[in-house]
């Protein structure tokens, strides 16, 4: 069984939570998750399911888009409604309202817009010495980290009314790089307004080129006839890279890991590249070496 799944995450399930629970409604154990989410965030997983395991690095760095919702008057330990208050706003509700009233969104939100950098938040599965980061926070132990470039190709405010009392909230919608944290973005967004804020819902939309309406939900799965007819085809994954189709005495030697010479032009040094067998069937993903006028098979899948 080969192909992926895009589930539609729900509330309180960690992402690993979701892979076990795809385990056992496909009956296979070979699956896998790329970008994850938090428990208290929905929307689009990417499941890889068999050999499209192998395929994670192509969806890892694929842009994401979120809708989220900020709210305003004080900010939590991890940046998120699950923390615990750790900056409570001088103003009153109805003061903070006031000011959210006053405020030039697009101003705002045009500060965040483009390349910057990011400081990842200690509540936060990134490793710093090979220990995430959330292990430390836990401990009341925090750890120098260093910014990281992100690029954020579109912010912008889809709540027509977005001042909402109390703790006014603001709802938005975010196009970003991999490895974005929009908690850390809320907060960013409420240091530049001048009220603490911190994230109150977040929902995934689109991974790449997978989106929200190609999704299905874990009950959905779980009660059809035949799951795995959710799946999509694994191509799906590299439908993007160019391909060159081997001559049927090169697919064993490509299986076995052996370069293919090629004569043709049209690749870049370094690019990658769909092997595919005669009646098209994906044999491995190689590297174009331009010097040497050949495709190296990377990741076999067949």
């Amino acid at each position: 069984m080969d192909g992926i799944l895009i589930i539609d995450k729900p509330a309180g399930m960690t992402s690993h939570d979701v892979v076990n629970r795809v385990r056992k409604i496909l009956k296979t154990k070979k699956v896998g998750h790329t970008g994850t989410l938090d428990p208290f965030a929905t929307g689009v997983l990417v499941m890889l399911i068999g050999k499209a395991t192998r395929l994670a690095q192509f969806v890892d760095k694929d842009e994401k888009e979120y809708e989220a919702v900020i709210r305003f008057g004080f900010e939590t330990d991890t940046g998120d409604r699950t923390g615990m208050q750790n900056a409570q706003c001088t103003m009153h509700n109805d003061e903070v309202a006031q000011r959210l009233s006053t405020v030039d969104w697009e101003a705002v939100l045009s500060q965040f817009r483009g390349e910057t950098e990011q400081i990842p938040p200690m509540y936060s599965a990134k490793k710093i010495d090979g220990k995430k980061l959330y292990e430390h926070a836990r401990k009341g132990v925090e750890i120098a980290r260093e910014p990281r470039k992100i690029t954020i190709r579109e912010l912008e405010i889809v709540d027509p009314s977005p001042v909402d009392e109390p703790f006014s909230e603001v709802r938005i919608r975010v196009a970003c790089s991999a490895g974005t944290y929009i908690r850390t973005l809320a907060e960013d967004i409420g240091r530049a307004v001048g009220v603490g804020a911190h994230l109150e819902e977040l929902r995934r939309t689109r991974a790449g080129m997978f989106s929200i309406e190609d999704a299905v939900t874990l009950d959905d799965m779980g009660k059809a006839e035949d799951p795995a007819a959710f799946l999509l085809p694994l191509d799906d994954v590299v439908r993007h890279l160019k391909g060159f189709v081997l001559e049927e005495s090169r697919v064993k030697k490509t299986i076995g890991g052996l370069s293919t010479r090629i004569d043709q032009d049209g690749f870049e040094n370094g690019e990658s590249v769909k092997m595919l067998a005669q009646n098209g069937e994906i044999v491995a993903i190689g590297i174009f070496d331009a010097e040497e006028s050949c495709i190296r098979p990377k990741i076999v899948l067949v």
